[in-house]
């Protein structure tokens, strides 16, 4: 079955607003919605960067059944993981079923403003498999001294748990990241966008490599792909609405090191329009957009959260709800 989800654009929205808009796409059929966690947003003017956790009790409380989770979440510098396993633990009584944790070994644009010397990549990811080890102890034991290279807790209890432990779904990007996930993760999360032989020939590769040494397969994991989509039948407006985003398409080397959201929207407005929608599926076609996501479907990946970039959120969801998703879903019967 093909699960269809909501990207709450953090970076972009007021807490309030992003709520509403959550609200809605429960309305229109999305069954889950997920938010990134972001300390500082990708531009300084209109930027916006709520903080996640009391964001996603709020609108847990107003909303029924959709889930809601981050993508992602980085528990290693401004938190401690014992406290992000404290949180979801938290989340997990009060939304039963409707949370799950997505973590990701992070950004110095998040962490570096706090005045955190930023690691190298190895580092990084080390002390991510060291933080999902520990919420996951949490989660199962009690009274959990642990001693990490990065973290120690002492006869530490999570005392308010939920009858089964909130799922952690692993973000990345790269091989290595990508082969952890397939190991310890319960879902894989990852964007669209780039080159289709990262997915074929790196991502999925690494991913079942991973799972295999864990014992098991793909089936077994939640598959998610956070999908870059611009839908509008005025072609010229889906277009020009991926201009907020164009940090996305900066390349590694051009965002390496940037650490400030005015010098990071210094680069992203200095690319033309083309370049910025690169990421993007831009087209007022809605077969168009199908055809498009249907090779993500081909590669496995069963859990599509939709990012739309346009400043009006509510005009997508109804758009989408109404033109694109039951296409979708076909795609799964055919």
């Amino acid at each position: 079955m093909v699960r269809i989800g909501y990207k709450a654009s953090s970076e972009q929205f007021g807490p309030s607003e992003l709520a509403d808009y959550v609200v809605l796409a429960e309305q229109a059929g999305f069954e889950s919605a997920f938010i990134s966690d972001h300390f500082q947003p990708w531009r300084h003017d209109g930027g916006h960067a709520p903080a996640a956790l009391p964001w996603l009790g709020a609108v847990g409380a107003r909303t029924e059944r959709i889930v809601l989770g981050t993508s992602v979440l980085t528990p290693t510098f401004r938190y401690h993981p014992a406290v992000i396993a404290q949180a979801f633990a938290t989340l997990g009584c009060m939304y039963p079923g409707r949370v799950i944790l997505g973590v990701g070994s992070g950004e110095s644009l998040n962490e570096a403003a706090l005045g955190i010397d930023w690691p190298a990549g190895k580092e990084r990811l080390a002390r991510l498999r060291e933080a999902v080890s520990l919420i996951r102890e949490l989660w199962a034991g009690e009274r959990v001294t642990f001693e990490g290279d990065y973290f120690r807790t002492d006869k530490a209890t999570i005392y308010d748990r939920p009858d089964r432990p909130v799922p952690i779904y692993i973000g990345a990007s790269g091989p290595i990241a990508t082969r952890f996930a397939g190991s310890e993760g319960d879902g894989f999360i990852t964007t669209s966008g780039k080159a289709p032989e990262l997915y074929s020939d790196k991502l999925l590769p690494a991913l079942r490599e991973g799972a295999a040494r864990a014992g098991r397969s793909l089936s077994d994991l939640d598959m998610l792909m956070e999908v870059k989509v611009s839908f509008d039948p005025d072609r010229r407006r889906a277009l020009g609405d991926t201009r907020h985003w164009a940090a996305l398409a900066l390349s590694p080397e051009e965002k390496t090191g940037v650490e400030d959201p005015i010098e990071m929207q210094r680069l992203s407005d200095a690319l033309p329009i083309e370049r910025a929608a690169s990421r993007w599926i831009v087209s007022d076609d809605a077969d168009e957009h199908v055809e498009q996501i249907r090779r993500y479907v081909d590669l496995g990946f069963r859990h599509l959260v939709f990012h739309a970039p346009g400043p009006d959120q509510a005009r997508f969801i109804e758009l989408y709800g109404e033109e694109v998703l039951p296409r979708l879903r076909n795609i799964d019967a055919a």
